[in-house]
């Protein structure tokens, strides 16, 4: 976002700096809001628009442990915040806000509620228009000034903050509006050179030449009489001009200058491209693959960036150090193609889905005791010599002998099947 007058304090003895963001404008050093035309304009929309839809489907989860002894959602309370983050927000809405602000901004907000014991119990966006860095006792404060004129100081630790293009500023992300400035005004002036070419094709414009010295009260007369009579649509002559050899009517065409469609289109695909996507996102006319890498590049770094961030915000280091973890997943099987849904059902069989996550893909309800996973008898993890081990005891000696001689005998009977079928080729018996 804005641009660091001083870097932030490094050493204890070292001054204290300032730094102060303006939400949305660049003016000088500052981040200001652009008057909300970034966000007014319909191809600013459509760009964010499909990254926010998919940011605003994540399902946030809280997890403990790993292995064996994880626990998903193991938290009511976690759980309850991460689904309703605040009376006036379901999670859906509140993510939506969040990634609009971060495209726009390159900053997101939001603020954590703690109870008396220092546990969240709501989450707010903080739409702010200037947000600046205080440091009080060596801990690091952000105040947030907003349109009302009003203002609030929170600590840093209680402020889940999203940021991208981090580049030359230590807290915040840098502003977009320098680079997006010069498209959006392109866009803009070949808007209104449209809109003013069709206002000007429906005028009609005469020059009248008088071929004798006349005053100007007498001038003026003529050219209205000559309006009146042959351009008033409620005229009887409206639509045929007459004169006499006294004056010559010459009709003036509108010559307006409108941009070629190349032109328009090179500016619309440089916004594309900025916004990383293309007509097809925004479209949605999308294949499977093309989806799969718009999620990668686009969807994926803002789920593991919120699973981070909302971490390290809602748990303290010992919760983190007890494994407690928050990640967003997305069910992105939803784009999958009929052909590749169907295919899943071999992971079904293997144990790697449950019914019930098949059916969601399919978009179908969860039935009943569809959360268990099955394996088919073929695909069971059978180690042999384990068993024979296990076994091998006095008492069933002659059992382990037996199934010995059993996995030999079959292996010497496929041995001569392949010999049959000219298909061995020499390998030994131990073999």
């Amino acid at each position: 976002m804005g641009i660091f007058r001083k870097r932030a304090p490094t050493m204890k003895n070292e001054k204290v700096g300032k730094e102060i963001i303006k939400m949305i404008n660049t003016y000088g050093e500052h981040y200001y809001r652009w008057d909300g035309k970034l966000y007014n304009s319909d191809i600013v929309r459509a760009c964010i628009r499909p990254k926010v839809k998919a940011i605003g489907k994540l399902n946030a989860k809280h997890i403990r442990g790993t292995g064996n002894d994880m626990k998903i959602d193991p938290d009511a309370n976690i759980k309850f915040l991460l689904a309703e983050p605040n009376p006036f927000m379901t999670a859906q809405q509140f993510q939506e806000k969040m990634a609009t602000q971060l495209i726009l901004n390159n900053n997101a907000f939001a603020l954590i509620v703690r109870d008396e014991n220092g546990k969240p119990i709501q989450l707010y966006p903080i739409p702010c228009d200037v947000c600046e860095t205080l440091y009080k006792n060596e801990e690091l404060y952000l105040k947030f000034s907003y349109r009302n004129g009003k203002s609030d100081i929170f600590i840093y630790t209680d402020i889940i903050h999203l940021r991208q293009d981090f580049y030359d500023n230590d807290i915040f992300g840098t502003s977009p509006v320098e680079a997006l400035r010069p498209m959006m005004e392109v866009i803009g002036t070949i808007d209104q050179g449209i809109i003013k070419a069709i206002k000007n094709s429906g005028l009609i414009r005469w020059l009248l030449t008088f071929n004798q010295s006349m005053r100007e009260e007498d001038i003026k007369k003529h050219v209205e009489n000559f309006v009146n009579n042959y351009l008033n649509i409620e005229s009887d002559t409206f639509g045929a001009a007459g004169v006499d050899a006294k004056a010559t009517a010459t009709r003036i065409e509108p010559k307006d200058y409108v941009p070629n469609a190349a032109q328009t289109k090179t500016t619309v695909e440089r916004i594309y491209s900025f916004f990383n996507t293309n007509e097809k996102i925004v479209q949605s006319k999308w294949t499977e693959d093309e989806w799969n890498a718009y999620y990668e590049a686009e969807i994926e770094p803002f789920v593991i960036q919120a699973g981070q961030v909302y971490t390290v915000r809602l748990f303290s280091r010992r919760e983190r150090g007890c494994n407690n973890q928050i990640i967003f997943s997305a069910n992105n099987l939803m784009c999958a193609s009929l052909k590749t849904k169907l295919e899943l059902q071999g992971m079904v069989d293997r144990g790697a889905m449950s019914i019930n996550e098949w059916r969601i893909a399919m978009n179908l309800e969860p039935v009943m005791d569809g959360d268990v996973f099955i394996r088919r008898l073929d695909t069971q993890v059978v180690n042999l010599t384990t068993q024979m081990l296990s076994k091998m005891t006095e008492e069933n000696f002659s059992e382990v002998a037996e199934m010995i001689n059993k996995l030999l005998s079959t292996t010497t009977a496929e041995r001569r099947k392949d010999e049959a079928q000219g298909e061995y080729q020499g390998k030994s018996d131990t073999e």
